[in-house]
């Protein structure tokens, strides 16, 4: 089972959209886009999920894998 982690090779701010697309398995550029549109749309409220995400989630070199 693959862990949600932030991609430390997919990263352009703090590699939470670039670790949610290597966990669900879709286009980055899609996922970037959609969260710009959200960020948009939503008033500053997909901003602040992605200050939370960026310390409630570790990022793929802080995982210890088994």
């Amino acid at each position: 089972m693959t862990k949600l982690t932030r991609s430390r090779s997919d990263r352009k701010l703090a590699g939470v959209i670039g670790g949610l697309a290597q966990y669900t398995g879709f286009d980055v550029s899609l996922l970037r886009v959609l969260f710009v549109v959200g960020l948009i749309m939503s008033f500053g409220t997909f901003a602040l999920i992605y200050l939370i995400w960026m310390f409630v989630v570790p990022n793929s070199t802080d995982v210890i894998s088994r």
